[in-house]
């Protein structure tokens, strides 16, 4: 049993420099590591919050590159976040709009019905119109601190890259620095909803709902209130009869879209943005699914999308010439880099992505997979995210969504 370790660096050293019996053993301690040191990692972001508790999400959802232990442990982050007092939220309405809550609503909730890194969201009820209405405010202090944080997260991957110069995460900071601002502006947020709403309202039968927006300033937005259930939530999809593979092919189908189509790309997709909506009266579906947090979008240009369509047709087609072609077209991957690369966007082993990726996947493969993340590997993994475009990666995380839906 491995001794535990005070840091992180430590227990991977200590676990990656022992010899153990068999590749069993190093498989279990290394599994042990990773989940001993993700946990150590959650209390560290849960007690610095802030754009933390985003970081964190962010990894949550990089199944590409992180081992499930990680993603796994970071799940809850993206319900369990911090809330703000109704009083710094008031003080925040005067100072943003000029006048008070209750100026605005007739009724307004003290309590947040559900709470982001970046913001929180109450009900209440429109002044003008009577409208029952989800106001998202975002939390003021980040008004203060974000700056502060943004500097200690590029200073954390700079340190680990001066330590571990093969573990180079600085691009995970690059891309929060470059997003953030875009997330915090919540009018934007208003405009990208809308902007979505309209361009799936055209696609007949397609489930999706985007809640309406009422108005939005930087600081808050004010959407029609639409509630549903986490896509993960079993027991309410069994409960109302709700196929699991429809969701899964109408979740795929949304999101193919906004990657092969002419929308530009939803790039926060995790759970906690996503929800199912009983539906019976819908004409193809019993159920809507609610898209929440237009904070982020990307363009995909077009070429991009076209040689990504062709990439994702040469893997099905089991067209190693195509792959490697298209791999370098999209992602600048040399031939020395494509089987790494092949095997980080499928999820399959090398050999079974340049034989039938639509293939079973069998108990001998899944072993190999399991036991892949090795050191040397995994220094491999992250070089090599780190030199692709950056919406190559975004891409890669709605992928995942596709792949884990239920």
């Amino acid at each position: 049993m491995q001794q535990r370790q005070n840091s992180n660096p430590a227990s991977y050293r200590v676990t990656l420099k022992a010899n153990p019996a068999d590749d069993d053993d190093l498989n279990a301690d290394l599994k042990a590591c990773h989940q001993r040191c993700a946990d150590r990692t959650l209390r560290v972001l849960e007690k610095n919050g802030s754009i933390f508790i985003k970081l964190g999400q962010h990894l949550s959802s990089m199944n590409y590159l992180l081992p499930l232990e990680w993603t796994r442990t970071f799940i809850p982050l993206q319900d369990k976040c911090p809330v703000s007092s109704y009083e710094s939220i008031e003080e925040m309405f005067i100072e943003d709009t000029g006048a008070s809550i209750a100026s605005h609503f007739d009724e307004f909730d003290h309590d947040p019905i559900g709470a982001a890194s970046l913001a929180q969201v109450h009900l209440a009820t429109m002044k003008a119109t009577g409208a029952k209405v989800a106001v998202k405010v975002q939390h003021p202090a980040l008004k203060e601190w974000v700056p502060l944080d943004l500097a200690l997260t590029r200073f954390t991957f700079a340190t680990l890259k001066y330590f571990f110069p093969k573990y180079d995460l600085e691009w995970l900071s690059n891309e929060m620095a470059y997003s953030l601002p875009q997330e915090l502006d919540f009018a934007l947020e208003g405009e990208n909803a809308l902007a979505t709403k309209r361009h799936f309202n055209q696609i007949k039968g397609c489930p999706l709902v985007v809640p309406n927006v009422h108005w939005g300033q930087k600081r808050i937005l004010v959407m029609e209130y639409i509630a549903g259930h986490r896509t993960d939530d079993l027991k309410y999809l069994d409960s109302k009869n709700i196929d699991r593979d429809e969701v899964s092919a109408a979740l795929a189908h949304i999101f193919n879209e906004m990657i092969f189509g002419d929308t530009p790309l939803h790039c926060d997709p995790h759970g906690g943005n996503i929800a199912i909506r009983y539906n019976p009266s819908s004409p193809v579906h019993n159920f809507d699914i609610v898209l929440y947090d237009h904070g982020l979008y990307r363009d995909i240009p077009l070429k991009m999308r076209r040689d990504y369509a062709k990439l994702w047709l040469a893997v099905i087609n089991a067209d190693e010439r195509g792959m490697r072609k298209y791999a370098r077209e999209v992602a600048g991957i040399s031939d020395d880099q494509f089987p790494l690369f092949a095997s980080a966007i499928t999820g399959r082993d090398y050999q079974a992505v340049t034989n039938s990726v639509v293939s079973t996947r069998s108990d001998k493969e899944k072993k190999v997979i399991s036991g892949a993340m090795g050191e040397g590997m995994l220094q491999e993994l992250v070089r090599l995210l780190g030199q692709v475009p950056r919406i190559i990666l975004l891409i890669l995380k709605t992928n995942d969504l596709s792949e884990s839906s239920p």
